[in-house]
């Protein structure tokens, strides 16, 4: 899908359906109720180690209405190469990552995937307009599906930004 494809609709995430690393379909009003950081990842990028500390917060929070969807894409300086068998390899074998890995998308520029078309623009989000600025940068959705916040892709995953924003009811 392209942003010409669909037409966004203002308000929250749970009008896109993504597909996940195999090929399934995924709506993302499967995850009403529950918080999402949405991050989109690199495998061959100096921030790629936040995998860790994605999965221990995964770890620690999944029982707690909360998930992670990770977005695997190419659009810095080329550090997600890979195809999506061998991302999801990647994933597995050197993080050992167990929450949901999505199929490799275009996060910005003119291929860019519509849920991040929302994310990125007011008019969509209600929250801000804003630009990915490099891999593993996070959005925080709200359990109505509403973008809360935009952290920065320095921010580590385990920072108390993050942390108290799940914690909080």
């Amino acid at each position: 899908q392209t942003p010409g494809d669909i037409e966004i609709q203002n308000g929250n995430i749970y009008q896109f359906t993504v597909e996940n690393i195999y090929g399934d379909s995924i709506s993302l009003s499967e995850y009403k109720g529950k918080k999402l950081l949405i991050v989109n990842t690199a495998s061959k990028c100096g921030l790629t180690p936040q995998y860790a500390q994605l999965e221990e917060l995964y770890e620690e929070f999944k029982d707690e209405n909360f998930e992670i969807l990770a977005f695997p894409a190419n659009n810095f300086m080329k550090q997600e190469p890979g195809s999506n068998e061998q991302i999801a390899q990647f994933c597995k074998s050197t993080y050992g990552l167990t929450f949901p890995v999505m199929s490799k998308i275009s996060v910005k520029g003119k291929d860019q995937h519509p849920m991040y078309a929302f994310l990125n623009q007011k008019k969509y989000n209600n929250y801000s307009d804003n630009t990915v600025k490099w891999n593993f940068q996070k959005y925080l959705i709200n359990e109505q599906g509403e973008l809360e916040k935009v952290v920065s892709p320095k921010t580590l995953p385990n920072d108390p930004e993050i942390v108290e924003w799940i914690k909080k009811g």
